[in-house]
C-alpha cells in the first residue's frame, strides 16, 4: 500500500516454536505414523480411517494404547486373518483369551454428486459383519465389536443363551472402565469429543436426514439444528431434569424409538420457549422415529459443554458449508484466517466485538475460543482437565461474555439464525446477532436495526473484524445506501493528496463502502481486520480510497494471503489480503491535516501456505529430499485402569501443517513488543 508513512517489512517468520526445532526424523512419501504403535504404516484411505478410530477408543473411550494392537492375528474359520484393531483386557497380555473388543475397518465410502450418503441400518449391512461376527462367536472373551467404514459405524454386544450366540445392535460401546456413556438420566459418563470424530458424526446426522429422509438439504440441516439446540439446552439443566440421552438398545426397538420421541418433544418446546427469539414456535422435529433415534444417539454421548470450542465450530462450519452458502459474495472465511486475525487484534473480555457482515459466525466462534484460551490460561489449567467447579467459572464467564460483547450481524436472516446457533454451541449464549444490512445501517425496516441502533450505534465499538461481500458483480446502486458514504462520492486529486466532490458514483463494489463502514463503527482507538480484494490495495484507480483510509486510521498491519486460501472453502479463485487498522482520534486528524505528522512503522507480511493445496489436499513441510519432516511430541493423556482416572505421558511423532499463518501471528505479537501500536 503506498503511504506516507514509514513502512517495516517484517518477513522473518522465524519462531522459537517447537514446529522449527530441528526434526528428529524424515517420514517417507506414502506414509504416516500409527497412532497405537508410533511405527510408520503405508498412507492408505483405509488407514486414515484406522487412526481416527485409534484416536478415538484412546481419547474418547479411555482405552489405554498398550492395551490395543493393529493387525492382531488369529484363525477364525479355519483360516489365518487380522482384526485391524484389537482390544485387549487392561493391562494382560495380547493373547487370543484375553480378547475383549474387535475393530473391522474398512475405506470411507465416496459421497455422490447429491452429497449425502444413505446411512444403512445393522440389517441392511448385515453381510459387512461375517469376519466381526465369526471372531466374536470362536473368541469367548471378545465381546464387543464395531464394524466401521469412517461413516457409517456398527457396534455389537454378544449375548450368549442355552441355545445361541446373538450379536444385538448397540448404540455405543462402553467406555475403557466398561461404562457406558449414558445409562438413563445419570450423565456424568458423558465423553469430550474428538474433533475428527465429533465432525464425522454431524456429517452422519446430516446424511442420515438427506439421504434416509428425503428431505432436501436445507431443510435436513435445521432438523439437525433443532436437535443440537434440544442438547445444548438439556446440557444446563440438573441431571434428574435431562431428557436428552438413549439407552444402549432404544435405536433398535420400535417402542424404544418411541420413548426417545416422548422425551424430545417437550424438550424442544422448552427450546422455544426459551429462545423466543430465535424461534417462531411454529417449527416442529419432523424427522422419523428412526432418523430421530439415530440423531439422538449419535449426539448424546458427547459432552458439548467440555467439548473443544474450535471443534464444535468446525464440525458445525463444515455441515454449515454444504447448506448455506449464498450467491451474493457470501464466501465462507478459511479458518486459519479468521484464527489470524482473531490472535492479531487480541480482543480483551471488556472490549465489544462485532462482525459486520458475520454469515455463519465464523469470527465470533473463533472469538470465543480465543476468549476460552485466556480464561484457561489465567488460571493456569488445559483445556479438558479443570475440575467442576473450574468448568462451570469459565463456562459462565464465556458465557457473559458473549452475552454482553459479542455482537453481528448479516443480511441473510438464515444466515443469521445459524451464526446464533453456532455461537449458544460455543459459548452457551446467543450474544447479539442482527438481521440487517450493515450497509444501509443506522436506516432501513429490517429487524435487526433497531435493536442495533440501541446497541452499537456507529461509533460504539472496539474490535471489528469481518469478511464483507465483495465484487464488481454485485455493486451497491441504491442511492439512499450511497449517499451516507464519502467513498460513494468522486474524488479529484489535489497536489500529494485528493478531495472529495459532491458528485455520487451510481454504482460501488460492496468492499469499498465495507471499509468506511467499519471505520466509522469502531471507536477511536478500535481496531479492525477486513478480509479485501487485492486491488483495492494496489489498483491506480483506488488511491483516493487508500488515501481516505491513512486519513482516518493508522494501518497496523497488511498480510497478503495466497489464493489458495478461498478456493477450498468458498470455490473462489481470488487473491486478497488482510488489512489491520486503528482509528484514529478527530483531534489527531486535524493535527496531521495541519502537517503534524508522525511516522511509524508498518507490519507486513507474505503467507505463501495455508495448509492445503488448491484441491483441499493437506500440505505437511518436507525436506529438501522430499520427504515430510517430523517432529517428537508428547502427549499427556488419560486412561481408565481399574476404575481409575490415570495420566499416561504418551511420545509420538508428528508431522507439522504447512501453514504461514501461525507464525506470522508469532511475528506480529513479537513486532508489537517492540513496537507498540501508534496511537498508545
Amino acid at each position: 500500500m503506498p503511504e506516507p508513512h514509514s513502512t517495516q517489512d517484517n518477513n522473518d517468520m522465524s519462531s522459537p516454536d517447537q514446529e522449527t526445532q530441528a526434526p528428529e526424523s524424515p517420514l517417507e512419501e506414502g506414509k504416516l505414523f500409527d497412532y497405537i504403535t508410533g511405527k510408520s504404516v503405508k498412507d492408505t484411505d483405509k488407514e486414515k480411517v484406522r487412526q481416527r478410530i485409534a484416536r478415538a477408543l484412546i481419547h474418547e473411550y479411555g482405552i489405554a494404547a498398550e492395551d490395543i494392537e493393529p493387525d492382531f492375528k488369529l484363525k477364525v474359520l479355519g483360516k489365518n486373518r487380522k482384526i485391524d484393531i484389537a482390544i485387549f483386557k487392561p493391562g494382560l497380555p495380547h493373547t487370543e483369551e484375553n480378547l475383549y473388543r474387535a475393530v473391522v475397518v474398512e475405506k470411507e465410502p465416496k459421497i455422490g454428486t447429491k452429497g449425502a450418503y444413505r446411512m444403512r441400518d445393522p440389517e441392511e449391512a448385515r453381510k459387512e459383519f461375517e469376519l466381526l461376527e465369526a471372531v466374536m462367536a470362536e473368541v469367548e472373551s471378545c465381546d464387543y465389536g464395531l464394524w466401521t467404514n469412517g461413516l457409517e459405524f456398527f457396534f455389537f454386544k454378544k449375548e450368549i443363551t442355552r441355545f445361541d450366540t446373538k450379536f444385538k445392535p448397540i448404540g455405543d460401546w462402553p467406555l475403557g472402565d466398561d461404562t457406558f456413556s449414558v445409562e438413563g438420566h445419570s450423565m456424568g459418563r458423558l465423553r469430550r469429543a474428538e474433533p475428527d470424530m465429533l465432525r464425522i458424526a454431524f456429517r452422519r446426522c446430516h446424511n442420515y436426514i438427506h439421504g434416509n429422509e428425503g428431505m432436501p438439504k436445507d431443510a435436513a440441516f435445521w432438523q439437525f439444528l433443532y436437535l443440537i439446540f434440544c442438547k445444548m439446552y438439556d446440557e444446563q439443566q440438573p441431571n434428574e431434569a435431562r431428557q436428552f440421552w438413549v439407552g444402549a438398545f432404544e435405536p433398535f426397538d420400535p417402542a424404544g424409538r418411541e420413548r426417545i420421541r416422548k422425551r424430545i418433544k417437550p424438550l424442544f418446546e422448552a427450546v422455544k420457549k426459551k429462545y423466543d427469539s430465535l424461534f417462531k414456535g411454529n417449527e416442529e422435529i419432523t424427522l422419523s422415529d428412526r432418523a430421530l433415534a439415530f440423531i439422538v444417539s449419535e449426539l448424546a454421548r458427547y459432552d458439548f459443554g467440555r467439548t473443544d470450542v474450535d471443534a464444535k465450530g468446525t464440525a458445525y462450519q463444515e455441515i454449515v458449508g454444504t447448506n448455506l452458502r449464498g450467491d451474493r459474495g457470501q464466501y465462507f472465511t478459511p479458518r486459519g484466517a479468521i484464527r489470524l486475525v482473531v490472535q492479531m487484534l487480541a480482543p480483551q473480555e471488556h472490549e465489544r466485538v462485532l462482525d459486520s457482515s458475520c454469515g455463519t459466525g465464523g469470527f465470533l466462534v473463533e472469538t470465543l475460543n480465543y476468549m476460552n484460551k485466556v480464561f484457561h490460561d489465567e488460571r493456569h489449567i488445559k483445556s479438558g482437565e479443570e475440575d467442576t467447579e473450574e468448568f462451570v467459572s469459565i463456562r459462565d464467564r464465556l458465557a457473559s461474555y458473549a452475552a454482553n460483547n459479542l455482537f453481528g450481524a448479516d443480511f441473510d436472516p438464515f444466515l443469521v439464525r445459524a451464526a446464533q446457533m453456532n455461537v449458544m454451541m460455543a459459548g452457551n449464549s446467543l450474544g447479539h446477532l442482527y438481521h440487517m444490512n450493515s450497509l444501509e445501517f443506522p436506516r432501513g425496516d429490517l429487524p435487526g436495526v433497531q435493536p442495533a441502533n440501541d446497541n452499537i450505534p456507529l461509533g460504539s465499538i472496539d474490535v471489528l473484524m469481518t469478511n464483507p461481500p465483495f465484487g464488481s458483480d454485485i455493486p451497491v446502486t441504491e442511492r439512499t445506501i450511497l449517499e451516507q458514504y464519502e467513498l460513494a462520492r468522486r474524488w479529484e486529486r489535489q497536489g500529494d493528496g485528493f478531495v472529495m466532490t459532491n458528485a455520487i458514483k451510481p454504482a460501488v463494489s460492496p468492499e469499498v463502502l465495507f471499509i468506511e463502514r467499519c471505520v466509522k463503527w469502531l471507536k477511536p482507538g478500535g481496531r479492525t481486520g477486513i478480509v479485501l480484494p487485492d486491488g483495492i490495495l494496489g489498483n491506480p484507480g483506488d488511491e483516493y480510497i487508500r488515501y481516505w483510509i491513512l486519513r482516518h486510521c493508522w494501518v497496523l498491519a497488511s498480510i497478503d494471503l495466497p489464493v489458495e486460501s478461498f478456493i477450498v472453502e468458498a470455490n473462489v479463485n481470488i487473491l486478497t489480503s488482510l488489512l489491520f487498522l486503528k482509528r484514529k482520534p478527530d483531534e489527531v486528524i486535524q493535527a496531521e491535516d495541519l502537517g503534524q505528522k508522525q511516522d511509524y512503522p508498518v507490519f507486513m507480511a507474505v503467507a505463501e501456505k495455508v495448509g492445503f493445496d488448491r484441491r483441499g489436499n493437506t500440505l505437511y513441510k518436507r525436506h529438501p529430499d522430499g520427504e515430510e519432516i517430523l517432529r517428537d511430541v508428547s502427549v499427556e493423556e488419560k486412561v481408565r485402569i481399574g476404575g481409575r482416572l490415570e495420566t499416561r505421558t504418551l511420545h509420538r511423532k508428528e508431522r507439522i501443517l504447512d501453514d504461514d499463518l501461525p507464525e506470522i501471528a508469532q511475528a506480529y505479537a513479537a513486532f508489537r513488543a517492540q513496537h507498540p501500536e501508534p496511537g498508545k
